[in-house]
């Protein structure tokens, strides 16, 4: 009878115990989905950082330590936070939480069933089992678009930027439509041929990637 009753208990005090949300089954399928938005500012691909640094690899890696990302903040680094399950949960719960003054922009996820989603996904694409994400303007190899996209020539008239593609067709966009960006990664364009994007759903918005920031001044020319 006492083993009974103090089996009982346990089982009792098991139910009545609080859930570890780390320990929690993911799936990684769902956490594919929810990546979707972390995969504006983070790529799964080895050292092709964005707004934020590559997840490849980064299971187990002690954190604000990609040597080819240098835009870490000093309360990252300076964390000794090891990259675990565990860790990153506590994370996705709340960053700022986690590690105060950090300068990721993201307020958290609040339901653990879709923070140990993620996280299932997160531990086989840090593996490079995972691609499916990687999709969207940060993985479009800018040297080989079509010449619709090839920029040949930019000249700028009073409140108008006139863009001329390789394809020999002109595009008008008024000048706060019409941004210029560099991308000197292995994706990027071939110096001194710039690429155009579409930006947004609007109108006449695009972005044109430079190799480098001495090609805008240069390519540019203002003529009327």
């Amino acid at each position: 009878m006492h083993a009974t009753r103090l089996a009982l208990l346990l089982w009792i005090g098991a139910l009545l115990a609080p859930a570890d949300p780390a320990a929690a089954a993911g799936d990684a399928k769902k956490g594919a989905a929810l990546f979707r938005a972390c995969a504006l500012c983070h790529s799964l691909r080895p050292d092709q950082n964005m707004t934020g640094p590559s997840l490849f690899g980064f299971w187990g890696r002690k954190a604000g330590s990609l040597k080819s990302f240098e835009r870490y903040s000093p309360a990252l680094e300076g964390s000794d936070i090891v990259w675990d399950a565990h860790n990153l949960e506590r994370w996705l719960r709340s960053p700022a939480g986690l590690v105060p003054r950090n300068r990721m922009s993201f307020g958290g996820i609040a339901d653990a069933q879709r923070r140990a989603d993620l996280i299932a996904f997160l531990k086989r694409a840090s593996a490079g089992l995972e691609s499916a994400a990687d999709k969207g303007r940060g993985f479009d190899d800018l040297k080989k678009l079509g010449p619709e996209r090839q920029v040949e020539a930019i000249r700028y008239c009073h409140d108008t930027f006139h863009v001329t593609t390789a394809d020999g067709q002109s595009s008008d966009f008024w000048e706060a439509n019409l941004r210029f960006k560099i991308d000197s990664s292995g994706t990027g364009p071939r110096p001194g041929s710039p690429a155009i994007m579409p930006a947004g759903m609007m109108g006449d918005r695009a972005s044109v990637f430079f190799a480098s920031p001495d090609e805008i001044s240069t390519f540019i020319k203002h003529q009327c």
